[in-house]
């Protein structure tokens, strides 16, 4: 129990004090903004960050299609309440899509978190529905190795006192050094 004076503060640590009256509510006494409470609920939010996985597992080769997908633990809704006595709002946040940039000016956009390679499965084959195949080695550059990027957008919605509504999407952004290599292929004939 916290017992604050002031309009309180906050940081990146501590979720922002909710103040709850001494005593209930009177009948017919206003019941607290809806939109206030969603608002507290969604600064609650902590997503997690995506975790890249990439088929085939270190250097990536020029030609040869490489899987893209995120660790599903982090594919998950994920939810905050904001509550006075008799009365609370939930806010969820929904993972949509998201959004590759490759490193090499590539862009790609995936509605789901991918589908992971698995041993036994054709390596030349393409993901099913999140891939891409690099066509030059990252040689020279900083690292060797392109950074990639994978950005999950979400969705967020709330509801509560019989109300709901939604609020601006959110991100969430984790990179990667990726190297690409060329593999060279010797004729003896």
């Amino acid at each position: 129990m916290y017992r604050c004076s002031g309009k309180g503060a906050r940081d990146a640590i501590y979720r922002p004090p909710v103040f709850i009256p001494a005593a209930p509510a009177a009948p017919g006494a206003a019941l607290p903004d809806p939109a206030a409470l969603a608002q507290q609920a969604y600064d609650q939010l902590r997503l997690p960050s995506p975790a890249i996985r990439l088929s085939p597992a270190g250097r990536q080769l020029v030609k040869l299609p490489t899987w893209l997908w995120l660790d599903r633990a982090g594919w998950a809704a994920s939810s905050a309440t904001a509550s006075v006595p008799g009365e609370s709002v939930t806010a969820i946040a929904t993972p949509t899509r998201v959004t590759w940039q490759l490193g090499d000016g590539s862009t790609l956009t995936c509605t789901g978190p991918g589908t992971p390679y698995r041993v036994g499965m054709n390596p030349a084959a393409g993901s099913p529905d999140c891939g891409h195949t690099y066509t030059r080695s990252s040689a020279g550059l900083p690292g060797s190795a392109y950074v990639v990027t994978a950005t999950v957008h979400w969705s967020v919605t709330w509801a509560g006192v019989g109300q709901a509504g939604t609020f601006a999407g959110l991100s969430t952004t984790a990179t990667a050094a990726v190297p690409v290599a060329e593999s060279q292929a010797l004729n003896s004939n």
